[in-house]
């Protein structure tokens, strides 16, 4: 990553810098500890990498229990913008949905 990298989720928040980054996805990981990406495809032009194919994961209370009742998967597409062989924007456009449903069950 860049230092000044930018992140943005398919909600649209942005996650500015890689100190910031790393501890976001630290966080991601912590209730998501085997979140894939499965890729089908890419293209690039240019600067310009797009990715799509699959995410999924299983939701967990406690960073440590798989439940199989709390397995997700969603199509995925990835966007990233490359600066001097570094990742400087990262842009993920997901359907949110089936995690956000697994974790509004658990409240």
């Amino acid at each position: 990553m860049t230092g000044a990298h930018r992140f943005i989720d398919s909600l649209g928040n942005i996650v500015q810098g890689n100190d910031k980054m790393r501890a976001g996805w630290a966080g991601y990981f912590r209730i998501v500890p085997d979140y894939t990406v499965f890729v089908n495809e890419t293209f690039s032009d240019g600067s310009t990498v797009v990715i799509f194919g699959l995410a999924r994961g299983t939701y967990s209370e406690d960073g440590k229990t798989l439940l199989p009742k709390n397995v997700w998967q969603t199509p995925i597409a990835l966007r990233a913008q490359i600066e001097e062989g570094n990742v400087a924007e990262w842009r993920v456009y997901a359907d949110n949905e089936p995690i956000r449903r697994l974790m509004n069950q658990s409240k």
